[in-house]
């Protein structure tokens, strides 16, 4: 029964990738655009633990630990993109007197 259910949240997870991928491509603006592909990221994640479940291994608790950790860095980043127009600021970061 546990195999059934795994299945079905495998299931459920690429309708909502799917779901996510539309207001992607059609998000009208930035902002969405932007949730939407994190919101992806997110649900990556759970796709990937569940088939480590229904694997019964935990050699996939690294890629899970990467791929958070891409997700929050490139969310972050277009964050800071819609912002200050830039990702990366040129200049010194010491504060002048």
């Amino acid at each position: 029964m546990m195999n059934g259910l795994l299945l079905a949240s495998l299931v459920l997870l690429s309708l909502a990738i799917l779901g996510s991928m539309f207001r992607l491509l059609a998000g009208p603006s930035i902002p969405d655009r932007i949730a939407a592909l994190d919101t992806i990221g997110i649900l990556l994640l759970a796709t990937i633990a569940v088939i480590g479940m229904l694997l019964r291994t935990t050699a996939y608790f690294d890629i899970i630990l990467l791929i958070g950790i891409l997700a929050f860095i490139g969310t972050t980043a277009f964050a800071r993109y819609i912002e200050r127009g830039v990702v990366l600021e040129s200049g010194d970061d010491r504060e002048h007197p």
